[in-house]
C-alpha cells in the first residue's frame, strides 16, 4: 500500500497544486501551510538548478520541460494564495513579511525599486535569452538529425556497433529532437511566469492600497503595509522563478525520456545524492536570517541531508554490486576464452549454432587497405557505401543489407575480398598510393605505370603513381582513386547478385511499407492469393535482369490482374514486366531512344514451336544443333556493336522473350533481352542488327 502511494505521489502533487489555485491556503493552520509551501518552492527550485549543473547531457534530465510546467503552476498557485491574503488582510505569512523587511530595510521606495530590478533582470535578461537559446537549439537539433543517422549507419556498416546499439543510438537521436522541441515551447512558461509576477505585484500594491484606504486606513500606514507585502510576495515568487530561468538556460545546451513521469522523477532526482545534501545544508543556513521560521527550515534541511546520505550509501552499494558482477563476468569470459575450455564451450549446442550464421554481404581487407576503411584514420569508404545504399534504393527499389567489414591477415596486404552469404564471389587488388588510369580512346601519349585489369568490368587499365597524376590527366586518361575502385567493384557485385540477397523478410518489410499508403491492394492479394515466397521469386527474377522493383504497387496490381497465370511463374513475370513498361524503358533507353538487335520471325517461330507445357509450367525443347546456330548468330551480332553501344539489347516478341533469354543466358550471360510489350509507345526503336539463320 505504501509503495503504491509512493509510486503515485507526484501525480497527487500535481493535482494538489492545481487545487491550490482555488483553495485559500493562507487561512489553513494560521498561514503555516502557506509558509511551508513557499519554502518548499524555493528548495525545489534550488534542487532543479543544481541538477542542471551536474548533468552532462540533456538526456539525464529529460523530464525538465514537464518539471518547468509543474513548477510554474506551483508558483502561480502560491501567488494566488498570497495575493488573496495581501488584499484581504495585508498579511500573507512570516516568509513574505521577512523577505519584505530584509530587502526593503525600512525604506519602502528603495525596496520596491530593488524588487523591480530583480523582476526586469529575470524577464529581460535570463528568460529572454533562454527562450532564444531554446529556439536555436531546437532548429539545429532537427537540422543535425540526418547527419547523426548517417553516422550511426556508418558505424553499423563498419561493425563498430551492433544492431541493438544502433537502435539505441537512433532512439536517442529521436528523443533528443523531441526534447529540444518541447523545450522550445516550455520556455514560454518561464516568460509567462515573469509577466504574471509583474502584474501580480501591481495588483497587490494598487489594489491593496485602494482597499486599505476604503477601510479607513492611514495613507502612510497603508502604503508601508502593502508595499512590504508586495515586495515580500514578489521576491518569494521571483527567486524560484529566477533559479528556474537559469536552469532552463543551462539545460537547453545539453534528450527525451523513455519511462513514465513518476519513474523519471524518482530516478533522475535521486541519481545525484550530493545535490540533495547541498540543498539541505543551504536550507539550514537560511536559519541565520532573522525572522525566518527556523523549525520549518531545520526540518526541511535535516530531511534533505538525511535523504542525500541514504541515497549516497545506497548508490555505493549498487556500484559495488555492479563492479562485483562485472568482475565475475570478465572471469567467466576469460575461462571460456581459455584454450583448455574450448571443448567445454562447444558442449553448449547454442554456441555451435552461432557458428552457422553467415553475413549477406561481407568485405575483407588486407592490412594495407585498412586506413581507407577506418574513419578514424580519415577513410571515407564507409561513407561511400552508405551513399551507394541510398542510390541503389532509389534506382532499384531494394534496400541492401549492411556490409560487414573486417580485416583478413591471410590475404595479400593490398587485396580485398567480397563475399555473398559467406562465399567469395570476387576479389581485387589495390595500390594505395596510386590511381587507376583507364584509356577511353582519347589518350595522346602513354604514361608509365603498372598494367592491370579493372576489377569491376574487366577492362585493361594501369596503376599510375601519385606524382604522375597531372601528366596522366593531361594525356587523356580517366583517373580513379583506390576507394572509388573498390566501391565501384562492390556496387557491380551487388547489382549482379542482388536477386540472391533479397530475402522474404525484406519482401515483407516492403509490403508493410506499401500497406501504409495502399492497404486495399495488399489485403486483397497477400497472403491469400500470393504468398511472400512467391512474391519474393517474382521480385528476384526482375532484379536478376536489372528491372527496378521500386514501383511495388504496379507489381502487386499486375499479380492481382493475372492471378490465373500464377502456376507458370515465368509467364507471370512477363505480365509484371509489361505492366512496368515505363520503368523498363527508363532503365534501358537513352534520350528516349533504343538501339536494338532484332530476331528474324522464322527464328521466333522455331522457338514458339519448341515450347512444351507441363504441370510445373512451360519450357523450351529444341535440338542442340539449332540452339548452337542461334547462339552463334547472336554472338556475331553482339560482337559487331558491343564496342559502340554500352548496353546491347535484343528485342523479341512477348511470347518468345522468356524462352530466348533462358537459352542465351547459358552462352552470353547478362545479355539484355526485351519484348515489344515492355517498351513505352513514345520510345523510338532503331534496329542496328538482326539475328537470322
Amino acid at each position: 500500500m505504501i509503495k503504491k502511494m509512493l509510486d503515485n505521489v507526484f501525480a497527487v502533487f500535481v493535482i494538489t497544486i492545481i487545487l491550490a489555485l482555488v483553495v485559500p491556503l493562507n487561512s489553513i493552520l494560521g498561514g503555516a501551510l502557506l509558509d511551508f509551501l513557499l519554502l518548499v518552492n524555493i528548495g525545489l527550485s534550488l534542487v532543479i538548478l543544481l541538477i542542471t549543473m551536474y548533468i552532462k547531457e540533456a538526456l539525464e534530465f529529460s523530464i525538465f520541460p514537464t518539471i518547468l510546467l509543474i513548477t510554474t503552476v506551483f508558483r502561480l498557485a502560491l501567488n494566488v494564495s498570497t495575493t488573496r491574503g495581501i488584499l484581504s488582510t495585508g498579511y500573507a505569512g512570516e516568509v513574505i513579511e521577512t523577505f519584505g523587511n530584509f530587502v526593503m530595510g525600512g525604506d519602502a521606495i528603495v525596496g520596491f525599486i530593488i524588487f523591480i530590478i530583480i523582476v526586469l533582470v529575470n524577464f529581460l535578461v535570463i528568460t529572454k535569452g533562454s527562450e532564444r537559446v531554446s529556439e536555436v537549439a531546437a532548429r539545429f537539433t532537427l537540422d543535425a538529425m540526418p547527419g547523426k543517422q548517417m553516422a550511426i549507419d556508418a558505424d553499423l556498416n563498419a561493425g563498430a556497433i551492433t544492431d541493438e546499439q544502433a537502435k539505441i543510438r537512433r532512439a536517442n537521436v529521436q528523443r533528443e529532437a523531441d526534447f529540444f522541441g518541447a523545450m522550445d515551447g516550455a520556455t514560454k512558461f518561464v516568460k509567462g511566469d515573469a509577466i504574471i509576477s509583474i502584474i501580480t505585484a501591481l495588483i497587490n500594491l494598487i489594489g491593496g492600497a485602494v482597499i486599505g484606504m476604503i477601510n479607513g486606513g492611514d495613507f502612510n500606514t497603508v502604503i508601508a503595509t502593502y508595499s512590504l507585502a508586495t515586495v515580500g510576495d514578489g521576491l518569494c515568487s521571483q527567486i524560484p522563478s529566477l533559479l528556474i530561468s537559469v536552469a532552463t538556460g543551462m539545460v537547453v545546451t545539453r534528450t527525451a525520456s523513455t519511462g513514465s513521469f513518476n519513474e523519471d522523477v524518482k530516478s533522475q532526482f535521486t541519481q545525484n545524492p550530493t545535490v540533495i545534501i547541498i540543498t539541505g545544508a543551504v536550507m539550514i543556513v537560511l536559519m541565520l536570517i532573522p525572522g525566518f521560521p527556523k523549525p520549518i527550515l531545520f526540518m526541511l534541511g535535516a530531511a534533505l541531508i538525511a535523504a542525500g546520505i541514504y541515497l549516497a550509501r545506497q548508490k555505493k552499494r549498487v556500484m559495488a554490486a555492479a563492479a562485483e558482477a562485472e568482475a565475475k563476468k570478465k572471469l567467466d569470459e576469460a575461462k571460456q576464452a581459455a584454450p583448455s575450455g574450448d571443448s567445454d564451450y562447444y558442449r553448449d549446442i547454442d554456441n555451435v549454432f552461432k557458428l552457422l550464421s553467415v553475413e549477406q554481404i561481407e568485405m575483407e581487407f588486407g592490412y594495407s587497405l585498412l586506413h581507407l576503411v577506418d574513419e578514424r584514420s580519415g577513410g571515407n569508404f564507409i561513407e561511400r557505401v552508405v551513399l551507394f545504399r541510398k542510390q541503389f534504393a532509389l534506382d532499384m527499389g531494394m534496400v541492401i543489407p549492411s556490409v560487414r567489414m573486417r580485416d583478413n591477415p591471410e590475404i595479400n596486404p593490398n587485396q580485398y575480398v567480397i563475399k555473398i552469404k559467406g562465399e567469395e564471389v570476387a576479389r581485387g587488388e589495390i595500390l594505395v598510393d596510386h590511381y587507376l588510369a583507364l584509356d577511353n580512346g582519347d589518350v595522346t601519349s602513354p604514361v608509365d605505370g603498372i598494367d592491370t585489369i579493372e576489377p569491376a568490368f574487366g577492362i585493361p587499365a594501369r596503376w599510375i603513381s601519385e606524382d604522375k597524376k597531372v601528366m596522366a590527366d593531361v594525356a587523356g586518361y580517366t583517373l580513379i582513386d583506390p576507394v572509388s575502385v573498390m566501391i565501384t567493384h562492390l556496387s557491380e557485385i551487388i547489382r549482379k547478385h542482388c536477386h540472391e540477397i533479397l530475402t522474404r523478410q525484406d519482401v515483407k518489410t516492403m509490403v508493410e511499407n506499401i500497406k501504409k499508403a495502399n492497404p486495399t491492394i495488399v489485403e486483397d492479394l497477400i497472403p491469400n492469393v500470393v504468398s511472400y515466397g512467391y512474391l519474393q521469386k517474382v521480385l528476384a527474377m526482375l532484379l536478376k535482369e536489372g528491372i527496378p522493383i521500386r514501383d511495388m504497387e504496379t507489381i502487386l496490381e499486375a499479380l492481382s490482374d493475372h492471378s490465373s497465370a500464377m502456376k507458370d511463374i515465368d509467364i507471370m513475370v512477363e505480365y509484371v514486366r509489361q505492366a512496368l513498361k515505363r520503368t523498363v524503358t527508363r532503365r534501358f533507353a537513352e534520350a528516349n531512344s533504343l538501339r536494338v538487335i532484332t530476331i528474324d520471325p522464322r527464328i521466333e517461330d522455331m522457338i514458339v514451336a519448341s515450347v512444351k507445357k507441363s504441370d510445373q509450367g512451360s519450357y523450351l525443347s529444341m535440338d542442340p544443333e539449332t540452339i548452337q546456330k542461334i547462339v552463334a548468330r547472336t554472338t556475331d551480332e553482339v560482337n559487331k556493336i558491343k564496342d559502340v553501344i554500352p548496353t546491347v539489347i535484343v528485342l523479341t516478341s512477348p511470347i518468345v522473350r522468356v524462352y530466348f533469354k533462358k537459352m542465351i543466358d547459358q552462352f552470353i550471360p547478362g545479355l539484355t533481352v526485351l519484348s515489344y510489350s515492355e517498351i513505352d509507345g513514345t520510345t523510338q526503336i532503331q534496329s542496328v542488327g538482326n539475328i537470322a539463320m
